[in-house]
């Protein structure tokens, strides 16, 4: 018997995950203490042999510290399959016993970092739909276990169980360089170019609280206010600078996308969608279908020239988990028919072609404008106090123009309807998205009245589902009732499981 595939008994993983929680260890030490190594090796040159020697012997006593602590860490993590339920045993000093029915795991996911791919082993996360992050983290299995595992959790009901003969190898679908590149390309660049401005920022402060223990922090601030004078005098070099901040956008998209979803690559088994993905850091998820909670299915202009999607899945989270989780998954590359195969599989004979649609009141699109002349008063107030130039103003001549075209698209862009079992939520302004939310998938629903809105006869609806809130907002106050009612009436009567 090949005891690669007996989970009956504890076991532990394979004796080089010692290696990957002893290096896993070191980096949080080192993301946490950097600033001290920056530190050690700008005066390593005023460091006396002495103190030098015992640098050194710290270090070594650290180093081994976190040695034995991986390879307890190692020991003492045990786990097994027993009664439908995966069963794991960790702890040091502190001990604990887990035990997770089948039926609430909601993917099991492999992972490979670039160390992982080098030594030749798995990274197996299982996660439940109340966990911030995964529940359970196996740091190095082989392939055959990791499969076996994935298999013995997965298709435990033995009326799902489809022979490997039957199951068919061609993927759905397979993104390669060149439809990457189109993907990329294609991408909103405006958050890759904050995301860029959010790590200057750290990387800012990081710096100043450097200078401020080095206590030169005069010499920082001469430099700043120095070539912010020579900015704010150069038109060349402002124009230089966007420019250059708008390539770096457009390369950090490419970038993220081509280690995000390189080699692309979607099977349909099992009612399941299998999905692997990545370029330095390996991914392998399963999505079982009972465990979407929506999807939505977004576009723009560009794509949709091109003649592709994404499809992002939402699944179930904690109430303490933000949204930019892995609980939430994302596809890109669709083509319209695959887009279709997948919709058919998660919500089977759901047509709603030929339905009207419904379109917010117009006091959506009077609150995003009275919302916009804020944002504009808060502005012109900074620019007043914080420049004594007042050409700067003539930013609004810019900006005014572009918020009114945003405020129109998003108006038009938001619109529903439904049938029988499905709703489906239309939003977005330069991107399209489509929304797809089963009745029977609802929480809650509420109906939620401001006194504003109260006076021009309109409300907004709320749903709850178990990965989040989806608002229909300033809907006529009949509207909404009827929609409220028709939910209640859905979730109580459905007798499908939401998970």
């Amino acid at each position: 018997m090949d005891n690669s595939q007996d989970f009956s008994q504890f076991r532990r993983q394979s004796k080089k995950g010692i290696l990957i929680i002893y290096l896993n260890l070191l980096y949080k030490v080192l993301k946490a203490f950097w600033i001290l190594l920056f530190l050690f090796i700008q005066k390593f040159s005023k460091i006396s042999e002495s103190t030098l020697n015992y640098i050194y012997l710290g270090i070594f006593v650290v180093l081994v510290f976190f040695l034995l602590r991986a390879f307890f860490i190692f020991k003492n993590f045990q786990f097994k399959i027993e009664n439908n339920h995966f069963i794991l045993k960790r702890g040091i000093i502190k001990k604990t016993n887990t035990s997770i029915p089948f039926d609430r795991i909601q993917n099991i996911n492999f992972k490979q970092n670039i160390m992982q791919q080098i030594i030749n082993v798995h990274e197996v996360n299982i996660e439940t739909a109340g966990s911030a992050k995964a529940e359970i983290s196996i740091k190095a299995l082989s392939f055959k276990e990791a499969k076996a595992l994935k298999n013995a959790v997965t298709i435990f009901d033995k009326k799902n169980i489809t022979k490997e003969s039957e199951i068919t190898e061609k993927p759905l679908l397979k993104v390669g360089f060149l439809e990457l590149m189109k993907v990329s390309l294609t991408e909103n660049h405006l958050q890759s170019l904050l995301l860029l401005f959010a790590i200057l920022i750290g990387f800012y402060q990081q710096i100043s609280d450097l200078f401020d223990g080095l206590g030169k922090r005069d010499l920082l601030d001469d430099y700043i206010s120095e070539n912010t004078s020579t900015l704010e005098t150069s038109v060349f070099l402002i124009v230089g600078l966007l420019i250059f901040f708008t390539i770096i956008a457009v390369l950090s998209s490419l970038v993220r996308v081509f280690l995000r979803h390189f080699n692309l690559t979607v099977f349909v088994k099992n009612n399941a969608l299998e999905i692997y993905q990545g370029l330095t850091t390996k991914n392998s998820v399963i999505l079982k279908k009972d465990k979407v909670q929506h999807i939505t299915v977004s576009t723009n202009p560009i794509k949709k020239k091109l003649g592709i999607s994404f499809i992002t899945f939402k699944q179930a989270i904690s109430g303490k988990v933000k949204k930019k989780q892995n609980k939430i998954i994302k596809i890109v590359g669709c083509k319209s028919a695959q887009v279709a195969i997948i919709k058919e599989l998660l919500f089977p004979n759901e047509n709603l072609e030929g339905i009207g649609k419904n379109y917010s009141d117009s006091y959506f699109r009077a609150r995003l404008y009275f919302r916009s002349m804020l944002f504009f008063l808060i502005l012109n107030t900074g620019l007043y106090f914080g420049f004594e130039s007042l050409h700067v103003f003539w930013i609004n001549a810019l900006l005014i123009p572009i918020f009114i075209f945003f405020i129109e698209l998003k108006f038009r862009k938001r619109y529903y309807y439904f049938n029988d079992d499905l709703l489906l939520l239309g939003s977005g302004s330069i991107e399209t998205h489509k929304t797809y939310l089963p009745f029977f998938k609802v929480q809650n629903v509420k109906l939620k009245q401001t006194i504003f809105q109260a006076r021009k006869n309109v409300a907004d609806i709320v749903f709850q589902t178990a990965s989040g809130k989806i608002k229909i907002p300033c809907i006529q106050l009949e509207n909404a009732q009827k929609i409220y009612n028709y939910t209640l009436f859905k979730v109580e009567t459905s007798k499908k499981s939401w998970m």
